[in-house]
């Protein structure tokens, strides 16, 4: 059993998404192109493409757009406090709106994958086949605050201009994972043609190659090469046959991650301890929502998006940065969603608001040990870490255990793959279904709030450069050290075979 904050979109169909692009808004990335082609026909255009979010409501998030001279702009974009789905063309002097449409639908659910397709076509004498918006298959309702007018004519499929992935003219950014970007200069496609139900009900995505006709500026990105010139082999590679290639600005080889609408991976959740002041603890979240910084004034928690009851988990989290020697970070499952931290209000090891949070604590490099701690106490445990060093993480729940590893060992012998035995295990876990929520979360936290620590996790798509790279056994994920025998990635198609 698995549990996913929020209504993730776990599907798995015959077509498989291999990969997405990750953008991190505080590295301002984007993809930018010029087209050396008039367009097919402004009145016409699709664009369809799969989103999840990273950080939600800090500021507008602009998907693409247009920038022309003067007033002359158009952009999709996640508005940031009601998160809903904005399309903004402006043709005007005075910088009015031409078009001003959003949707009634909020976007909020970090966890979850979305498919997004926007179709128009002003050439419809009907008001309302103009412009369309469909989320997982289904057109959505719409605000229209300026409608299309008949024979409109958009502007980004337009030779002139900016046009922009990952952010537009104001040089605000998206912040998440986009994948499977079409779009089409010259045709309104349903939600149909890219994508159907299965028999489950669950929205997924369908092979549409030789369904479409992308018109003169229309481009195909899957995001399956990892350079970053302007060509076939970059980030930005069109494989539409148009050879409308991206340039690539502020995004590497590690945001091209195998986290797909087909494959959903774990991460910190955003809603969750991210930019907001939690029971007194602030953290940032960044980089797609793996990389967490404490501030100041609070401790580092993070939980992972994905939670479980059963099964062999494994993931590694690299402690980065730490300002204070006295003090590093917690390693280990929470059972609810509140934040693990070392709280000490009875001068045990108690681990954050509620019990049964178990954890490895580095403390600091001028002991000989590492701790273990759990709600009740703490005691010497392995080795202490700092900042560089990669800790591994595998939960057994199936015999209910914990094992830690530190550098790719693990430590006091421990042997994960002893099952029932438990060898050496860092603790023994109660089973999942007698804890507050019945599912154990990966967490990091942090273990004073006098300093600021920085956690990387690596669910399988690690921000970090990997020197040797390890995938479970049926493939997924990449590791730094080898993950143990019958332990799996946290992802939806391993949560699929054994959640």
């Amino acid at each position: 059993m698995a549990f996913l904050v929020g209504g993730a979109n776990s599907a798995s169909g015959a077509y498989e998404i291999d990969n997405s692009c990750r953008f991190n808004n505080g590295d301002s990335p984007k993809l930018e192109i010029d087209y050396s082609a008039s367009a097919t026909n402004r009145k016409k255009w699709t664009a369809s493409f799969w989103a999840k979010r990273g950080i939600i409501g800090s500021h507008h998030q602009y998907i693409f757009g247009f920038d022309g001279s003067g007033n002359i702009e158009e952009y999709v974009m996640f508005e940031s406090s009601a998160g809903s789905l904005y399309f903004d063309s402006r043709d005007a002097t005075d910088g009015s709106s031409e078009v001003y449409i959003y949707t009634d639908m909020k976007f909020r659910d970090p966890s979850a994958w979305y498919h997004i397709v926007i179709a128009a076509d002003s050439t419809q004498g009907t008001a309302g086949n103009r412009f369309k918006v469909y989320v997982n298959g289904t057109q959505q309702s719409l605000t229209t605050s300026t409608a299309v007018s008949e024979d409109y004519e958009f502007f980004f499929s337009e030779t002139t201009g900016d046009k922009r992935i990952g952010t537009t003219f104001n040089n605000n950014y998206y912040d998440g994972y986009l994948s499977e970007f079409h779009f089409i200069d010259g045709t309104q496609y349903a939600a149909s043609v890219f994508g159907e139900t299965d028999d489950n009900g669950v929205w997924i995505p369908k092979d549409c190659k030789g369904d479409i006709t992308y018109g003169n500026n229309g481009f195909y990105l899957e995001f399956k090469e990892t350079g970053t010139s302007q060509n076939s082999s970059g980030i930005g590679a069109d494989t539409s046959g148009n050879d409308n290639h991206w340039s690539v600005t502020n995004l590497a080889a590690t945001d091209v991650t195998t986290d797909t609408p087909t494959n959903n991976f774990a991460t910190f959740n955003s809603v969750y301890a991210s930019n907001t002041q939690t029971n007194g603890y602030r953290t940032t979240l960044s980089e797609g929502n793996l990389k967490a910084v404490s501030q100041a004034d609070g401790k580092t928690s993070g939980i992972s998006s994905i939670g479980v009851a059963n099964g062999k988990w494994y993931a590694e989290f690299k402690q980065t940065a730490v300002s204070n020697a006295n003090g590093y970070g917690l390693v280990g499952v929470h059972s609810d969603l509140t934040p693990m931290l070392h709280n000490n209000p009875n001068g045990n090891g108690v681990l954050g608001y509620s019990p049964h949070g178990y954890a490895y604590w580095g403390y600091n490099a001028s002991t000989s040990d590492g701790y273990k701690m759990n709600d009740d106490n703490n005691s010497t445990y392995g080795s202490p870490y700092d900042a560089g060093d990669i800790i591994g993480l595998a939960i057994d729940l199936d015999n209910g255990a914990m094992y830690v590893s530190l550098n790719g060992t693990f430590q006091e012998s421990s042997d994960p793959t002893s099952g029932a035995s438990k060898t050496n295990a860092i603790f023994a876990l109660p089973a999942a279904s007698t804890k507050p929520d019945g599912f154990y979360f990966m967490s990091v936290g942090d273990s004073s709030s006098t300093h600021t620590v920085t956690w990387e996790a690596n669910f399988g798509n690690p921000t970090f450069a990997i020197s040797s790279g390890n995938a479970d056994a049926n493939g997924y994920g990449n590791f730094e050290y080898a993950v143990p025998s019958g332990f799996y990635a946290l992802c939806t198609k391993n949560l699929a075979k054994y959640g």
